[in-house]
Order: structure tokens, then C-alpha cells, then sequence
């Protein structure tokens, strides 16, 4: 049977579909607490679109998620895997440290963000070279390196923050505060009536939204994300061709590990205005989901992250609101969520292959055009 669909059915209709069996079988979950599962929904609704301050920080997560979706996303187009977020988010954070931490005494944000930019995407891509070489050279899996440079990065940060970069002992492991922050949101979204207040939500948003442009033209417009597509889908076409594996395995792990770093600037910068532990947040491995429920697609990207944004500030108003449902039963729905978009993604893509089987070839669109 022929499994292909139209690209508004791979990707809009099917993750919402997996989408609302995932939030149906959380509202059995609800019920089987003895809570409401309308009310519940309406408390997570409310919670992260009930105000402009709950749309700031439902937007400030999202801006975090997108920025590991692409990551995930631009690996896996070249047939990788990349399970390093975690870290190379977390390298990219020092890099923004380093810049920020060195110029904010003599120059003002706007010539300061642009710097830390280049150093969050240039510290992440090197952070994501090795396992990457590894990979191209020697024939190590990139899961299984990725994820210990993931304990690399957390311990190298550990000794960094508790030492050279350290403010005082007395304040744990962290740098000195910035002298230099970003703007907020508030004067974009002000026009609008929504009033974010002093929630997080930062200019990191728009770079986020830019990124999400930049991977799609990069992925489908450029010779360069043909190759890496042809590499994703058969290695073996891709040597015929004379495509260099080598060269694409390195560069793509390099672009993913720039944007997992370039997720760093929305904490560090945009709302600690420090360098501290723990920052990321589980964003690396969260990237992931986004980027299975987005179909590794910019478009499908960036609403998955800002569905994830909702999640975690819906979510934590809800558990606040609702005691029955404690923190541990929203990471349960963010769970399945991520259950129904990923591993039982192709559940339903059977029957919906049947249902448009019996449409005109005409309406079937062909798979992969961007």
C-alpha cells in the first residue's frame, strides 16, 4: 500500500490527531484522581493563554524548545541522531558567558547580543565536532558519544562555576550578574493589548523565529541540505554521487550543535543575566519530542515548541490549582504526548494512508518538498 500522504495531512492533521488522543487519555488519567478533566484543560488553557504574563512564559519556553527542535531536526535530515542538546546547550551557555562577562563593562546590548550569538552557535558546534568526527572517521555511534559529552559538558560547568568563573563561595557555583540585558518583549506585543509584564519572554523569541526561517531555506532551498537529505535517506546513493560523507556528517552535527547552543541565550542572557548550573532544564532531550511531533519541518517545529511551552507553564499553574494533580502527573501527560507523536506516531498513518488512497492521485502530494 502506498503511504503517502499530503503534506498537510503528514504535517497538520496526523500530530493533531496524536496530539488529542494523548491529552484523551490524560483526561482518563484525571478522572481516575477524581478531578475533572474539562475543568483540568481549562486550568492548563488558562493557565499558559490566560494572561500576558502566562503568554510570556509559555512564549520563553517555547523560544528554548525551538531552538533544540531545529537542532534534533537539521541531525536528522542527515541521518543522525543527535542526543547531545543537553550539552552543547550547555557549552553554548559558557560561550555566552565568556563574551558577555568580558565586553558588558564597555558595550551596550545591542552590539553585545550579536557577539554572544556567534559565540553561543560557535561554542555548541564545537562541543558537537567531536562526537561528530567520531562518528564520520571512526565509526562511533553518535548516540551513544553525544550522550557522554552530555556529562562532559554538566561536569566541566561544575568546575567552571565553581571556580575560575565563580562569583563567591558563598553564593554557589554561578558568575557575577551581567552589567548588560536584553529587552523584553513587552514593547512588541504591548500593540497587541497583551501586557507580559515581568515574565522572561525576551527578544531570543524573534532570533528563535528567524532560526526557524534560516534551517528552512538551509534544509530545502540549498545544495548543501539536499546533500544532507540525500545523506539521511541513503548513504550509499549519497557516495555514488560523490557526495563526501565525512564532510556532511561533521557540518551537520556542527549547525545542529550551533542552534542546541544558541538555545542558551534565552535563560542565560534574556532572564538570569548570569551563568549558572542547571539552566538547560531538560530543553536538550525535550527538542527531541518537538522535533518528532514538528516532523523535523520548521513549520511544524515551532508550534510542537510553543505546545511544550504551554505544557510546562499551564502545567505548573495547573498542579498549583489542582492539588490532586501533582507536578509528576503533568511530566505523565508531557509523556505521553511525546508517546503518541513519536514511538506510536504510526498508530493511525494506516488508516489515514487508506482514507486518502481513495482520493484522485491528483489530490496526493508527493513527500519531501519542503
Amino acid at each position: 500500500m502506498n503511504n503517502a500522504l499530503p503534506r498537510w495531512v503528514d504535517i497538520g492533521l496526523m500530530p493533531l490527531v496524536n496530539v488529542a488522543v494523548a491529552f484523551l487519555i490524560s483526561g482518563l488519567v484525571v478522572l481516575f484522581v477524581g478531578e475533572s478533566p474539562v475543568e483540568a484543560a481549562q486550568l492548563l488553557v488558562k493557565g499558559a493563554f490566560g494572561s500576558g504574563y502566562n503568554i510570556g512564559f509559555t512564549l520563553f519556553y517555547a523560544t528554548t524548545f525551538i531552538f533544540t527542535g531545529l537542532a534534533v531536526a537539521v541531525a536528522f535530515h542527515a541521518g543522525l541522531f543527535n542526543i547531545g542538546g543537553e550539552g552543547q546547550a550547555y557549552i553554548g551557555g559558557l560561550g555566552v558567558g565568556l563574551v558577555v562577562l568580558s565586553l558588558d563593562f564597555a558595550l551596550p546590548w545591542y552590539l553585545l547580543f550579536p557577539l554572544a550569538v556567534i559565540g553561543a552557535a560557535l561554542f555548541g558546534a564545537l562541543w558537537a565536532f567531536i562526537p561528530a568526527y567520531l562518528q564520520a572517521t571512526r565509526g562511533s555511534h553518535i548516540v551513544i558519544t553525544t550522550i557522554m559529552f552530555n556529562f562532559i559538558a554538566s561536569a566541566l560547568m561544575v568546575y567552571l562555576l565553581g571556580g575560575p568563573l565563580q562569583k563567591s563561595a558563598n553564593l554557589g557555583p554561578r558568575s557575577r550578574d551581567f552589567e548588560v540585558t536584553i529587552p523584553k518583549m513587552d514593547w512588541l506585543m504591548s500593540p497587541f493589548g497583551v501586557d507580559v509584564g515581568s515574565s522572561p519572554l525576551n527578544i531570543t523569541f524573534l532570533l528563535a523565529l528567524v532560526m526557524a526561517f534560516v534551517v528552512w531555506v538551509l534544509v530545502w532551498r540549498t545544495r548543501l541540505g539536499f546533500e544532507m537529505r540525500t545523506l539521511g535517506l541513503s548513504p550509499r546513493a549519497a557516495n555514488y554521487a560523490g557526495m563526501s560523507e565525512v564532510r556532511l556528517v561533521v557540518i551537520a552535527m556542527m549547525i545542529s550543535g550551533g542552534l542546541a547552543g544558541m538555545m542558551a541565550l534565552n535563560p542565560v542572557m534574556g532572564d538570569q543575566t548570569r551563568l549558572q548550573l542547571d539552566f538547560v532544564e531538560g530543553a536538550g532531550f525535550v527538542g527531541i519530542a518537538v522535533a518528532l511531533m514538528g516532523r523535523s519541518h520548521p513549520a511544524g517545529i515551532v508550534p510542537a515548541a510553543i505546545l511544550f511551552g504551554a505544557l510546562y507553564q499551564g502545567g505548573a499553574e495547573l498542579a498549583f490549582d489542582m492539588p490532586n494533580i501533582t507536578r509528576d502527573m503533568i511530566i505523565l501527560i508531557q509523556g505521553l504526548v511525546i508517546l503518541f507523536a513519536g514511538a506510536m506516531e504510526y498508530m493511525f498513518r494506516p488508516a489515514f494512508a487508506r482514507l486518502f488512497a481513495r482520493q484522485p492521485k491528483a489530490a496526493i502530494a508527493k513527500p519531501e518538498v519542503g
